[in-house]
């Protein structure tokens, strides 16, 4: 039985499990958002969170043990220079499990994790970006109406 024993084993021995874990940590701070399968996103879950847990704090200490596990220093500075600031009023719960449906190759229910708050960053960037075509063919329309 395993009664209060907790984590995922993911089909992997442990330097595996934890090499994915961290590659995952990595992506998500970096993208802020992955697609990955549903057991995965709910693993690596608890380890993002003690990751913006320790930015938060913002201490020499908190910065070495996050970079003893992230994979890279751009994540790290990414991590503690916007992503600390803005879960800091934020007592926990930073990550948002969305569940994707089956993938085509094996059937594996693929789940969409991301940081709460991307959601308001993307739709900013879509704005954005309808916002300059919008621009470009007033300024095409101007120029045919000129001709």
């Amino acid at each position: 039985m395993r009664h209060r024993v907790g984590g995922f084993k993911l089909q992997r021995d442990g330097s595996a499990r934890r090499a994915l874990l961290r590659g995952l940590t990595t992506s998500l701070i970096m993208e802020d958002r992955i697609v990955t399968t549903v057991t995965k996103a709910k693993a690596v879950r608890p380890h993002v969170e003690r990751m913006i847990t320790l930015a938060k704090r913002d201490t020499l200490h908190s910065r070495r043990q996050a970079a003893s596990f992230l994979n890279s220093p751009e994540a790290l500075k990414k991590l503690f220079e916007k992503l600390g600031p803005r879960f800091s009023e934020r007592p926990g719960g930073y990550t948002r499990i969305l569940r994707l449906g089956p993938r085509q190759g094996d059937g594996a229910e693929k789940a969409l994790i991301e940081l709460l708050g991307s959601e308001i960053k993307r739709k900013a960037e879509e704005r954005k970006k309808r916002r300059e075509e919008r621009i470009k063919e007033q300024e095409e329309q101007g120029e045919a109406a000129e001709s």
